[in-house]
């Protein structure tokens, strides 16, 4: 894992390279979250909510909706699919993206409508780590993770 700014970067994570991360499952379907710089962005989160399983997307529309005290924003999709889980816990407790935004604090899981090219619009490896150092760099982000 890369870290810039105290910013993590998990290099085997796709990204769209401005907040989602997206990490392909064995069974076909994609993890969606947001990622470090923008859970430190975006201020303790106070609300969640999750478009629900079955619901069909487009590529670009939002499966999410966050909110904190300064900032309220979608969570858009790379692809068009539909939602095949999400994470009920942030539900009840959104500020666990503050804490762990690339393990438990996951949103939802989506199966593309065509697998191959799901990852047509997002990028991995060191190519992505350094295009979102530039992108910290230039929203002038220091990461911090809440502990509770």
């Amino acid at each position: 894992m890369s870290e810039f700014q105290g910013c993590q970067l998990p290099e085997d994570l796709h990204y769209d390279l401005d907040y989602v991360w997206a990490r392909p499952e064995e069974d076909g379907t994609f993890t969606i979250g947001v990622t470090d710089p923008a859970q430190t962005m975006s201020g303790r989160l106070q609300k969640a909510r999750i478009k629900k399983v079955g619901t069909h997307l487009e590529a670009g529309r939002h499966v999410a909706t966050l909110e904190s005290g300064k900032w309220a924003g979608g969570v858009p999709v790379p692809f068009a699919g539909s939602v095949v889980a999400r994470n009920d816990t942030l539900l009840e407790n959104p500020h666990l993206i503050n804490i762990d935004p690339y393990g438990d604090a996951w949103i939802a899981r989506v199966r593309p409508d065509d697998p191959a090219t799901a990852l047509e619009r997002l990028h991995t490896g060191p190519d992505a780590v350094a295009a979102l150092q530039a992108w910290i760099k230039r929203y002038d982000v220091q990461c911090m993770r809440c502990s509770d």
